[in-house]
Formats: C-alpha cells, sequence, structure tokens
C-alpha cells in the first residue's frame, strides 16, 4: 500500500463503498497489480503445470529443450489476462478474439507473419485465425496434454473446468483408460467410438468429448496440425524451424468435429464461436474462482443470489473482467468472510 492508501485505512474512509471501489479501480491501473493478475491467472488456469511435462523427443523433435518457447507461451497468456483486466473486455475474449501477444518466435510457432524481435507485444491477427482468446493459446494446450500425445478426454475436462467451471463427475472404477496409439494405425477418437458404448462411460463422455475432440486441432505445444504423429506408419516429412530441418512421420488425419450444445461444429473456430453463446457460465465460473482467490472461501449455497445478482449487473457489458473484480468489493462475501 502505498501513502495515499494507508492514510484512507486509517481514517476509516475504506469502509465507504464509493471510496473502496475508487481505491480499487486505481490499484488495478498501478504495475505492482500484475502480480495479483499473474497470481490469479495462475490458480484459475493452473498455468504453473505448463512446466510439467516435456514434448516426446521422437515425436516433436522441433520442440526439444525449447525453454524459451515455453516462457513465450507463459508470458503470453498473463499479458493476455492483464489486457482483459486493465481493459475490462468482454468475458467472451476468453474464448475468441482478434488479438494476441506475439513475438518472433511465437510468431512463428502460430504461423503468423510479420512480427520480429525478441519482445513481446500486442499483435492483430488475421482474420479467421484459429489463435485468439484463452482457449487456443499454445500454454493451454501443452497444460492439457502430456507431452507425449494429447487425449480429448483431458482437454474437454479442461474445458469444463477451468473455462466453464462444471467438472465431470469422476470416471467409475471400471471405465478403464484411453491411451492414443503413436504407432499410427488408429486415432483417439475411434477409441473412444468405441468406449461410449459402454452405458456407465456414455453420459459423461457426451459433455466431455466435444471440446476435446475441437482441441485435437493442436499437438502438445499448441501447434496448429492436421494429422497426428506417428512413430511407425504413416508419411514421411521434413519441417524447418529457423536453420534446423527436423524429420518426423505424419499419421492419420485429425477430425476437430462434433456437436456442442445440439449444434454441430466442423473445426475449432465454428466450435468457439458455439463457446461463445455460453458467456454467462464463463463469467459465472470466473467470478465464483475471484471470490475464492479474494477471501480463501468457496462460495456457499446462500452466496448463490448475490452471484447471479452481480452477474445481472455486469451482463449489459458482456461481463468486463475488471467489473466482476470490482463488483465483488461491496458483496457481503467479500466485506465479512
Amino acid at each position: 500500500p502505498d501513502e495515499r492508501l494507508i492514510k484512507l485505512g486509517r481514517s476509516g474512509a475504506l469502509q465507504k463503498g464509493s471510496v473502496l471501489l475508487k481505491e480499487a479501480t486505481r490499484m488495478l491501473k498501478d504495475p505492482k497489480a500484475d502480480r495479483f493478475i499473474d497470481d490469479f491467472t495462475n490458480q484459475w488456469l493452473d498455468l504453473d503445470a505448463i512446466y510439467a511435462t516435456a514434448p516426446d523427443k521422437k515425436l516433436y523433435p522441433e520442440y526439444n529443450n525449447d525453454d524459451l518457447l515455453i516462457e513465450d507461451l507463459v508470458a503470453e497468456t498473463r499479458a493476455y489476462v492483464r489486457e482483459m483486466v486493465r481493459k475490462d473486455l468482454p468475458i467472451a475474449t476468453v474464448v475468441n478474439s482478434d488479438f494476441t501477444f506475439l513475438n518472433q518466435r511465437l510468431a512463428r510457432h502460430y504461423g503468423i507473419s510479420g512480427v520480429t524481435g525478441s519482445e513481446l507485444r500486442k499483435v492483430t491477427l488475421p482474420s479467421n485465425h484459429v489463435r485468439g482468446g484463452i482457449l487456443t493459446q499454445g500454454s493451454m494446450m501443452k497444460i492439457s496434454a502430456n507431452g507425449f500425445t494429447t487425449s480429448p478426454v483431458k482437454r474437454g475436462i479442461w474445458v469444463l473446468d477451468r473455462i466453464l467451471g462444471v467438472p465431470p463427475a469422476p470416471p467409475p472404477p471400471d471405465a478403464g483408460a484411453i491411451e492414443p496409439d503413436t504407432r499410427g494405425a488408429v486415432t483417439i477418437r475411434e477409441q473412444l467410438d468405441k468406449h461410449r458404448r459402454v452405458e456407465s462411460c456414455a453420459s459423461c463422455h457426451r459433455l466431455i468429448d466435444p471440446p476435446g475432440f475441437a482441441l485435437e486441432a493442436f499437438d502438445v505445444m499448441g501447434g496448429f496440425r492436421t494429422h497426428y504423429r506417428s512413430i511407425d506408419k504413416g508419411t514421411e516429412k521434413s519441417i524447418y524451424r529457423g536453420l534446423f530441418r527436423y524429420e518426423i512421420k505424419l499419421g492419420l488425419p485429425v477430425d476437430s468435429s462434433g456437436s456442442y450444445s445440439g449444434e454441430p461444429f466442423s473445426d475449432i473456430n465454428a466450435f468457439k464461436r458455439l463457446l461463445e453463446k455460453d458467456e454467462r457460465q464463463i463469467a459465472r465460473n470466473i467470478l465464483n474462482r475471484l471470490l475464492v482467490h479474494s477471501t480463501g472461501a468457496i462460495a456457499t449455497f446462500s452466496d448463490r443470489a448475490v452471484i447471479e445478482q452481480l452477474l445481472d449487473a455486469n451482463a449489459e457489458s458482456g461481463y468486463g473482467l475488471q467489473s466482476l473484480i470490482l463488483s465483488i468489493l461491496n458483496t457481503p462475501m467479500f466485506l465479512q468472510k
């Protein structure tokens, strides 16, 4: 706290709602607020988990020991959430937008031209690009993969939990595991088709699989792909990263289509347009996470009416992220817990 905030606290003026709101708005404009925003980002998106796995050297040789790319992916997500807070961007920006934060390394990874240098800066994306939004950032794709393969199940659960705030129930004990076939004989989607025929699994997979299928368009580091990698069957191909050439095998094609909320989608962009319609649920999830972050307590059943009131108050503006943060301040949950 600076001198002004200390004075207001000692005088009791911070107990007035208007003063509290004014000071919180001022604090969010200060560079020191980056610590709060980054900490919330880590907790919300589990961003620190990006370091838990490493891409397989045989399947993804171009990513081997590329620690700088990982750090750039983390920096992109942090810069993006900071922008959402400081510009009070609508909550749909979580799913889609026409911008992100890139440097030359990240732009090359995403297949975007015209960005040079190591400094991260805000970049307007080409029309209808698969990037834009937190959902398809490379950091999120790495967190929701295991380094060796990707799984629609893991990524689908991640979307339900971290983006929508409706995590599915744990699988039944006899559900069995689904392991993607890296030898190129069968796709994970084909394996899941058989798995969903088991009655005890079908109900959850109807929710989990669609977002997971849409995100199969990205590899373990978030690179866009049209085919899986293989260590056995497949077409040999040379890929280039700067001055280096790598030999890989392309396996079976990726199918990122599906059906979400009763509506079909053909690819990741079509899925994002459907997911944007759930903006209130996305806002509800983030509001709940902000309350936990600010009070240390999970919202109870008696708090639900207040949460819905806050959502109603912010609906017209598209549930701006800064507005959601500030709207918490004069609630009983924040002032009394």
